[in-house]
């Protein structure tokens, strides 16, 4: 069995030998950059260190060391002074997390008012059920409290995932979050990505996309965007400190 380090520098491989991978996050990454604020930024699960590419000024972090990171840290424990930071980017990240309620705890605790957390995750649709749930190998679990104790325990191994978590917290029982975060608020909820994405593999599977079909899908996929509700494998979540 790989250890964690070993996923990293893996993922790290894949990304550097997997084109059609790059546009994809290049893609998502001029999203998230739409939507985060000047300012001091904290990325969360830096893993195999890609957004400082990006956004050099980027704090990177994960909960272990790897040489391209800044910190080793604890999303449910930010060691950072009240107010310090702009922004947190999580990519992939608040569906590893035990207890995702405690997370935007902190968050609210070290974000600056006007601060955001920006969040590029998996979004359970009709279509991506049916391959979360039996070919991803992170799988789905739509039963679990999102905002308790999401995996059970605190045995939880750091890559362990439930594809389901963002879903559940932002869409299904997105009114409990307002109620629960009273300090934030929603400001974007976008769905996206039923063509490229899952033929791309991801950093688990082989590509069934080559990279000059690559505009031609991303049209067809703009043609689809009135089905994405149905379709769609990802979704960014951006939400936002209110001011005092």
């Amino acid at each position: 069995m790989k250890s964690q380090g070993d996923i990293i520098e893996e993922r790290r491989r894949i990304w550097e030998r997997k084109p059609i991978l790059r546009r994809l996050y290049h893609r998502w990454y001029r999203l998230i950059g739409e939507a985060i604020r000047p300012g001091r930024t904290l990325e969360l699960g830096g893993g195999s260190g890609n957004l400082k590419e990006f956004f050099p000024g980027t704090i990177t972090s994960d909960i272990l060391f790897a040489p391209w990171l800044d910190v080793v840290l604890d999303a449910h424990f930010l060691p950072f002074k009240k107010e310090s930071l702009d922004n947190i980017v999580l990519f992939d990240v608040l569906h590893h997390l035990s207890r995702p309620a405690r997370f935007f705890g902190e968050a609210e605790k070290v974000l600056r008012p006007g601060g955001r957390v920006v969040m590029m995750e998996p979004y359970v649709s009709w279509f991506s059920y049916v391959v979360y749930r039996y070919f991803h190998p992170e799988g789905l679990d739509g039963e679990v409290d999102p905002y308790g104790e999401a995996f059970g325990g605190s045995g939880k191994e750091a890559f362990k995932g439930n594809q389901s978590i963002p879903s559940l917290m932002f869409i299904k029982y997105g009114r409990r979050f307002a109620r629960e975060f009273p300090g934030f608020r929603v400001i974007r909820i976008d769905t996206m990505d039923f063509l490229v994405y899952p033929l791309s593999g991801g950093f688990h599977n082989p590509s069934l996309c080559p990279v000059f079909a690559f505009p031609m899908l991303e049209r067809l996929e703009r043609w689809l965007k009135p089905f994405r509700s149905f379709l769609a494998f990802r979704m960014l979540v951006v939400i936002e400190k209110r001011a005092k």
